[in-house]
């Protein structure tokens, strides 16, 4: 009887750590997609065969780097092999180790002859080429997956969700890329709560050999590609990737944020000392934003606010030939905004001179502007290609003149000429907040006052994008209304 009960024991002792062992380190990766054209092809047991398979065993061997990542080539010229692998940034090196070598084979297999091959799987893409394809961007094939749900019961339509939040993971990889060194992950992802039973969950990815700007260009034309009034999706290139989905796709303990490591043990207790000093003022001065900025929210709830009622104002360049009046959803007149002639716009930037870029986001850049007075102004240019209509521009003009205050970036004008769609603001000359607080010779130009300064004029213009958002504008402005360019 003893000796039975030892055995069941054991029995299912066995069953347990066999159900909670990494089994699915040992599957093979979920396959998705391949292209590799037959229109080019290599002589079997030719030089570029030799050296194609050279490439394949090295990058075989590499799977299990760090950051996911390995470029390398084989051979010489005319006969030179460039390859490359990608990892989804959420996996441990095991599993990115496992799809590399099970990619290196199963290419080819799918593609025996080809010069060039890109697969897919949902752990890891594996891509060679006769052409140097290190740090140049390719949106093309783009591969589009998705599912045959419709997407249903969101108050906010549920494709501008997926946008802002895959705009969002774009802003995060562009801040990676600024904060951390070349060759480092560029890898985002979210979580947005959609109601009180469902999430949205959303990637993106670039290969991190990628310019910020080479990343941002193909994430949003993948952006751009993604199916709409779907559950999920899928863009699929050799540079980048975009996907969302509403259930979780991905390693959520992986992408969290960790506790930073324990501090070594110092010789002295005074050392010891600086790491809770500095964490003790970091939390005061985040209680003291916190409190702050709901002082200020809770004040000026109960008085009226005459800018609230400021009216945008109009630029002397404006004729009156040159005005659109933007009507409201029952057809009555709502507001005259100005219409800034596009020639006028050409000639202040140069006609978009690269010179005069300030900066790259994700529907377009912005560019510095002087108008015939003298006058400094900021023009952000949308994509030709951006998915944004017509009636959606006009409404995103609506709701940011609804938001005009002078804690925020003013809106000076618009200009809709020759498929162009351009918004003007005043031009910020000291730059993003951002800029000041992690340069360490610019931050040392903030005392504490200019520092409570800034946080109640925060305070003051996310209270009136509050109320711009109660009175019927359901979408949140940038940080940069407040913050300048």
């Amino acid at each position: 009887m003893q000796s039975s009960t030892v055995f069941i024991t054991l029995w299912l002792l066995l069953i347990v750590f066999s159900v909670l062992s990494p089994e699915t380190e040992a599957q093979p990766p979920t396959y998705r997609y391949h292209v590799c054209p037959n229109t080019t092809t290599f002589l079997i047991n030719s030089t570029y065969q030799a050296n194609r398979d050279t490439l394949l065993t090295s990058l075989s061997s590499n799977g299990s780097r760090g950051n996911g990542f390995y470029n390398t080539t084989s051979g010489r010229n005319p006969d030179t092999v460039y390859g490359l692998f990608l990892c989804r940034g959420d996996l441990s090196t095991s599993i990115c180790q496992a799809c590399v070598t099970f990619a290196s084979t199963d290419i080819s297999r799918r593609c025996p002859v080809e010069i060039a091959a890109v697969v897919w799987y949902d752990e890891c893409l594996l891509r060679y080429s006769d052409e140097n394809i290190f740090s140049a961007v390719a949106e093309e094939p783009a591969i589009v997956l998705f599912t045959t749900k419709n997407a249903t019961g969101t108050e906010i339509p549920f494709d501008q969700l997926v946008t802002a939040t895959v705009v969002m993971n774009m802003n995060d990889i562009t801040t990676q890329t600024e904060n951390k060194p070349a060759g480092s992950k560029k890898f985002a992802t979210r979580e947005t709560k959609l109601s009180s039973f469902q999430t949205l969950y959303t990637l993106a990815q670039c290969t991190p050999d990628l310019s910020g700007s080479g990343c941002s260009r193909c994430l949003q034309g993948a952006r751009e590609n993604l199916p709409n009034g779907l559950q999920g999706g899928r863009v699929l290139s050799p540079s980048c990737n975009v996907r969302y989905e509403t259930y979780l796709f991905y390693n959520l303990a992986a992408v969290s944020p960790q506790p930073p490591p324990a501090p070594e043990e110092e010789k002295q207790n005074k050392s010891n000392r600086i790491p809770v000093l500095v964490a003790s003022l970091s939390a005061i001065f985040g209680l003291a934003v916190v409190f702050i900025s709901a002082f200020f929210i809770w004040r000026r709830r109960n008085s009226r606010d005459e800018e609230n009622s400021q009216e945008v104002q109009l630029l002397g360049l404006v004729n009156e030939h040159s005005r659109e009046t933007f009507n409201g959803e029952n057809g009555e007149r709502s507001q005259e905004f100005p219409s800034i002639r596009l020639d006028v716009l050409h000639a202040a930037t140069n006609h978009f001179f690269d010179e005069n870029k300030l900066g790259q986001g994700g529907f377009g850049p912005v560019y510095k502007g002087t108008l015939a007075d003298g006058k400094e102004i900021a023009v952000k240019r949308l994509s030709e290609t951006s998915s944004q209509g017509l009636v959606e521009f006009k409404n995103e003009i609506m709701l940011i003149a609804k938001l005009q205050h002078r804690n925020l970036v003013r809106l000076l004008g618009c200009c809709l000429e020759k498929n162009e769609k351009l918004l003007v603001y005043e031009f910020m000359p000291n730059k993003s907040l951002d800029v000041f607080l992690f340069d360490s010779k610019l931050a040392a130009q903030l005392d504490w006052q200019k520092r409570f300064n800034i946080i109640k004029g925060i305070a003051r213009g996310m209270e009136i994008m509050v109320q711009g958002r109660r009175n019927g504008a359901n979408r949140s402005g940038p940080c940069s209304f407040m913050c300048g360019f």
